[in-house]
């Protein structure tokens, strides 16, 4: 069996190289993918996503996929270098060959994925998860999306909940003094910046908030007391894939280019912080928490109550204000990524206010 090799344009995948891609997992042995039509999908920032429409020789299985995603680096050279130094192509090549079958959370199934570190070339071949559709981390969600990505943030924290096996992972990295000492740096330099493009787009107070925020952020990075898990780290509502009336999983969660070791609640106050308005939120947060620590339980996780589960959302809500003044500076800009970044850091930093979160800093 040819093992494919890593084709990190989406304009030279062909129904040869697809064909070998699919046989590598197993799928239709012997059959031969004779066309393709390709169409662009998504709205990611660090990366390529193309839908390919297959057609097989004739006899071919009827299991056979009729439709593929793959997954490619950003044609954007600035976006490109960001995802190769930080690692987060290798991080989700890494997920799903070592650990997406570890935990229980709702992903494409993934067909072949490899990856150069060095270069950052690097080539996923995923399933299809249409009809289903993205989420719009723009217009927001209601409380039902919001009870289904609890569900699923539970069943990816609680099965590798505390696992000390995940810190031999050479491609993750405990938060820790150093990290938080470099993650500092980097926000303090870029914070500038951030607030000279956008200060005309945020409120004076959300302004002091990021700028407040700077000085501290080392410490807050090594302060958690939460076991960690596997976090998802951009746990949002552009990287989630909802099932309509036409079919689809209910949730399924994509893009893991921010995978990390972590406590699991950042991952809950991420999605709550910037997935609802912020009328909605103040009404459902603690139900949701509460659905959230409920499933944590269900999923095995035990001795963590709600005083701990809420002291930590409470210190995470920082993470989305950190992630929309660094993402922001450091890919691509464009209109959509811009309105979206102005919610992010508008809403987490209202998030933060509302539950006094900085006073946990002092």
């Amino acid at each position: 069996m040819a093992v494919p090799s890593i084709v990190s344009d989406p304009q030279q995948v062909d129904a040869s190289w697809l064909t070998d891609a699919l046989h590598a997992s197993g799928v239709a042995p012997g059959a031969q993918i004779t066309g393709l039509t390709r169409s662009v999908v998504g709205t990611g920032q660090m990366g390529r996503n193309e839908r390919f429409e297959l057609s097989w020789a004739p006899d071919t299985d009827a299991e056979a996929p009729r439709s593929v995603v793959g997954k490619f680096p950003s044609d954007d050279p600035k976006s490109r270098a960001t995802g190769t130094a930080q690692g987060a192509y290798e991080k989700e090549v890494r997920f799903y060959q070592a650990l997406a079958g570890s935990v229980d959370i709702r992903t494409p199934h993934c067909y072949f994925a490899d990856v150069d570190p060095a270069t950052g070339d690097f080539v996923m071949v995923l399933e299809d998860l249409a009809p289903a559709v993205q989420g719009d981390q723009l217009a927001g969600c209601g409380a039902d999306q919001a009870s289904l990505a609890m569900t699923e943030a539970a069943r990816l924290h609680a099965p590798r909940w505390g696992d000390p096996s995940l810190e031999a992972l050479d491609f993750l990295r405990a938060p820790d003094a150093e990290t938080g000492g470099i993650l500092q740096a980097i926000y303090q330099a870029l914070v500038p910046g951030f607030v000279e493009r956008y200060q005309a787009r945020l409120e004076p107070e959300h302004i002091s908030l990021i700028e407040k925020l700077g000085p501290q952020l080392a410490g807050w990075v090594s302060s958690s007391e939460t076991p960690l898990t596997l976090v998802h780290g951009d746990y949002r509502l552009d990287n989630m894939l909802f099932g309509t009336e036409a079919g689809g999983y209910p949730l399924a969660v994509v893009d893991w280019q921010t995978l990390g070791l972590g406590a699991g609640p950042a991952d809950v106050a991420y999605f709550l912080g910037a997935g609802l308005l912020a009328e909605d939120r103040r009404e459902h947060e603690e139900q949701l928490l509460r659905e959230y620590l409920d499933q944590l339980g269900a999923g095995g996780v035990s001795g963590y109550d709600w005083n701990q589960c809420f002291a930590e959302y409470r210190r995470a809500t920082f993470a989305g204000v950190v992630m929309a003044v660094v993402a922001s500076m450091i890919v691509e800009q464009t209109e959509r990524g811009d309105d979206m970044f102005m919610a992010m850091a508008s809403r987490h930093a209202t998030h933060a206010a509302d539950l006094d979160a900085l006073a946990l800093l002092d």
